[in-house]
């Protein structure tokens, strides 16, 4: 499986080259496996996660189709296949041994794992304009409302909170777009609409607290193995943009929280991003840079990332310049396009004078890769021809009454499946516009009991007014002093209130309150 600077992926016999290895100091300068579907992509991902594991080096990868729980428990003789796994041991000269992995299994929907949570702030208005898929103009309305939730001090943790926001910016468009540029309320009307989308995907489920603590990701069990963290994807690959959103944010959160670490022994972690073409399918320039940027610093915090996708072309080139370790598995070449594709793949490739490599990428089998690791100084090995070694753990899904229990032995258990709903932009709002609704009303009690006063003794009051008491006319009144501007300094969170008083008890108003509250007042 690892021994203690590499992990061995596969070998050789009659036709195939020298064994293969991935050098542990070298795992976080990122990877790639491809592949049409069918030629063992999933098993090639599950033994390199063994081998980091084994090698105590913690492991996240997301499980698209319920395949990789079988981490968790041991491989059998019983299996159908264990009489192929045990004569391609014999050819490739590993001595199979089979064993469990230490697993903790996540789901956004908290129905096969830990619930898995960002914030809204956490998630930031560019990954959302991606998933809620913003025009610019849509993504600028976005950034005011993370600005301004920002300087009034109101959190952006869950879905409601944006929404409360974005409700409260859209009655104070006029004093808002003042100061940060026009505010469109047809704007904030598409955003809106594209929440509820998200809101009726499940999507509401992976916004608030408590929030993944990146630190139960990147732990070792008893033993030393590292423990390999399952998001549970069958579900979220209904919503691809939900799925390739969230686990760019969970990337994100490694390369900001990490400190960097230089070259490692080995990585801190290690991050398999299966069905990566769904990241960068449509993705907006801003996106792909910031992909790209990650890429190319966060191996530097000891992280290794790993795209899983069917064909190199997927990924953009100055990300796939950056993959180091390579594990092709075959490609098919039915049209024009499909042998560029099968060219190109190959021109990415150290040559092996032994074969043509546009050739083996198209011949190999299932179970077979054209593999290249990186060797000494970090130089790509020359390209060979491997038969990928079979898995220590179960090939398969594991049965729910075992997962059930690993469940319940999970470190973590308890940690996260109780939602905390603190206050936050939602409440805040809630509470001011609770107050400048009593400030309304008292206002209009007092001037309720000021026009009920009788209005007694008004003939000499009328006379009195027109002279004075000695005879001469009366003086003039005063006019009253024009009130002052409000001041610029004034937020506008006491603009909101001071409009709000005043137009309490219109449909401006009430609408305001049923915007914020809900049914918190009733006409």
């Amino acid at each position: 499986m690892s021994d203690q600077d590499s992990i061995f992926v596969g070998g050789g016999g009659e036709g195939y080259g020298v064994p293969q290895q991935l050098l542990l100091k070298y795992g976080n300068r990122h990877g790639l496996i491809a592949g049409a579907t069918g030629t063992g992509k999933t098993v090639t991902l599950q033994i390199l996660a063994e081998g980091f594991s084994a090698a105590g080096v913690p492991v996240f990868l997301s499980d698209v189709k319920g395949d990789l729980s079988g981490l968790g428990a041991s491989g059998s003789a019983s299996h159908k296949l264990h009489e192929a796994f045990t004569k391609r041991s014999q050819t490739i000269g590993l001595d199979l041994q089979y064993g469990a992995f230490p697993v903790l299994f996540w789901d956004v929907f908290g129905d096969q794992g830990h619930p898995v949570r960002s914030t809204v702030s956490e998630m930031g208005p560019l990954l959302l304009s991606r998933l809620l898929e913003l025009t610019e103009p849509q993504e600028g309305v976005l950034n005011v409302a993370f600005r301004l939730a920002d300087e009034e001090n109101l959190p952006l943790l869950d879905l409601k909170d944006l929404q409360a926001m974005l409700v409260f910016i859209g009655e104070n468009a006029n004093a808002i777009s003042t100061r940060y540029g026009l505010v469109s309320t047809t704007s904030i009307g598409a955003i809106q609409r594209r929440l509820l989308v998200l809101e009726n995907q499940g999507g509401a489920q992976m916004f608030g607290e408590p929030a993944l603590d990146l630190a139960d990701m990147m732990t070792c069990d008893a033993s030393g193995k590292g423990r390999i963290s399952i998001l549970a994807a069958d579900k979220l690959m209904a919503s691809p943009r939900l799925y390739a959103t969230f686990l760019l944010w969970l990337l994100s959160e490694l390369f900001e929280e990490l400190p960097e670490v230089g070259d490692p022994d080995k990585p801190k972690i290690v991050f398999f991003f299966d069905e990566a073409h769904l990241l960068f399918q449509d993705a907006p320039r801003a996106l792909v840079e910031k992909v790209e940027q990650v890429a190319r610093l966060i191996r530097s915090k000891g992280v290794g990332v790993y795209f899983i996708t069917q064909n190199p072309a997927d990924v953009p080139e100055n990300i796939l310049g950056q993959l180091g370790n390579r594990v092709q598995h075959a490609l098919r070449a039915f049209t024009a396009n499909d042998q560029k594709d099968l060219r190109m793949a190959a021109q990415t490739y150290r040559d092996n004078p032994r074969f043509v490599t546009e050739d083996a990428i198209r011949d190999v089998g299932t179970g077979e890769a054209v593999t290249s690791f990186l060797e000494a100084k970090g130089i790509p090995g020359m390209v060979e021809r491997t038969l990928v070694r079979p898995p220590a753990s179960q090939l398969g899904p594991i049965d729910p009454a075992l997962r059930a229990q690993l469940m319940v032995q999970s470190p973590i258990r308890g940690k996260y499946e109780a939602v905390v709903d603190r206050d936050s932009a939602f409440e805040k709002l809630r509470a001011r516009t609770e107050a400048a609704a009593r400030e309304a009303a008292k206002t209009a009690e007092a001037e309720a009991r000021a026009k009920a006063e009788p209005q007694g003794n008004g003939g000499l009051r009328e006379f009195n007014s027109g002279r004075r008491y000695d005879g001469g006319p009366a003086r003039r009144a005063e006019p009253a002093a024009k009130p002052k501007p409000s001041s610029r300094s004034d937020s506008i969170t006491e603009t909101f209130a001071k409009s709000f008083a005043r137009q309490l008890g219109t449909k401006s108003g009430q609408a305001i309150v049923r915007g914020v509250l809900g049914s918190l007042f009733r006409r």
